[in-house]
């Protein structure tokens, strides 16, 4: 009985395989050439993406491409594997096992590729490419976004996309360059540059303290109506006071209440300009320096600790190098916030 198995196949006619090109957009990302190989390469790199930002559409608005083209090269990334990728539903949208390995495997190199032509790219004599930046919301309406406007001035062949969420973000995965964050220390699995110093005040009006009095220690603060940072459970604050030399600092904690809480520190400082309670807030957001400012500061010689970071730092993911726009923009970052708030 004659068999029906395909006959091995002569390796010494097929021609060799040609190395996926890798090639620099204007914008200073990758893009491929149309070769077979190629094409593969790009296929595992938009599945990296789709598996980074959860979606069809959020994928395709990173690569700057249709979403339709997006779906066409999953289905003929699934094709060419001979597995499904992803799971799909009306909401949701999820890597299969076999999805998830290809981009854990893969996506080092496709790192690795990226940095090494930021690299060269950088070599060029006018820096440019773009540089996605996430800050939270207060601070980068009121301190980072108008810092951006000089640098991009200085450097317009530079785009910045600035996102303001006060969502802790995964960088690596949602695809951002840089994030300056409000925190007491940099993670270790980022790079990190320190800002400036920061500090929480505790601030009122003129008009509460005329009303309700000036309170002289901090268990005094639960009689008075509190402006509180929304957190999960009970809004506690805690304070510190240097003690004599060579002495423990002092250290109170007291439950507060009152009529708001609210996620963004503008909210609260809002609050208690119209007199509503006393407010904890990070000294970026407010005004409490000049003589015709409504806020004062209440408890001077107290520290509130524990409740917001003590520095501003940029941070992006671990990596050997830093491209060169990005470094650019941390040295305007540091030098126009250094004076601090």
């Amino acid at each position: 009985m004659m068999s029906t198995a395909n006959p091995p196949r002569d390796d010494s006619d097929e021609k060799p395989t040609v190395p996926p090109q890798v090639l620099l957009t204007p914008s200073g990302g990758l893009t491929h050439s149309d070769s077979s190989g190629s094409a593969l390469w790009q296929q595992v790199h938009w599945l990296g993406t789709i598996a980074a930002h959860g979606s069809l559409t959020a994928a395709a608005q990173r690569l700057g491409v249709s979403k339709a083209a997006v779906s066409h090269q999953l289905a003929a990334l699934e094709r060419r594997i001979g597995v499904p990728l992803v799971r799909r539903t009306t909401r949701t949208l999820r890597l299969t096992e076999a999805g998830k390995r290809l981009v854990d495997d893969t996506a080092p190199s496709f790192a690795h590729i990226a940095h090494s032509v930021a690299a060269v790219h950088d070599l060029a004599a006018k820096p440019r490419g773009l540089v996605r930046v996430t800050a939270p919301v207060a601070l980068g309406r009121q301190h980072v976004a108008p810092h951006l406007l000089r640098f991009l001035r200085k450097f317009p062949e530079i785009q910045v996309e600035l996102e303001l969420s006060d969502r802790l973000t995964n960088l690596p995965q949602e695809g951002f360059d840089l994030a300056v964050r409000h925190i007491a220390a940099p993670p270790d699995s980022h790079v990190a540059w320190k800002l400036c110093d920061t500090r929480a005040l505790l601030v009122a009006s003129a008009a509460y303290l005329r009303r309700r009095g000036v309170p002289q220690h901090p268990a005094a603060l639960a009689q008075h109506d509190c402006l509180t940072y929304l957190r999960p459970g009970a809004a506690v604050w805690m304070f510190e006071r240097a003690g004599e030399q060579g002495a423990e600092p002092q250290r109170e904690r007291v439950a507060v209440q009152g009529p708001l809480r609210a996620n963004t520190s503008e909210v609260l400082r809002e609050a208690a300009r119209a007199g509503l309670g006393i407010a904890l807030a990070p000294d970026f957001s407010l005004d409490v320096g000049g003589r015709h400012s409504p806020l004062r500061v209440v408890l001077p010689d107290w520290r509130a600790v524990g409740f917001f970071g003590e520095a501003i730092y940029a941070i992006r993911p671990w990596s050997s190098t830093t491209p060169r726009a990005v470094q650019l923009l941390v040295e305007h970052l540091r030098a126009a916030l250094a004076p601090g708030f």
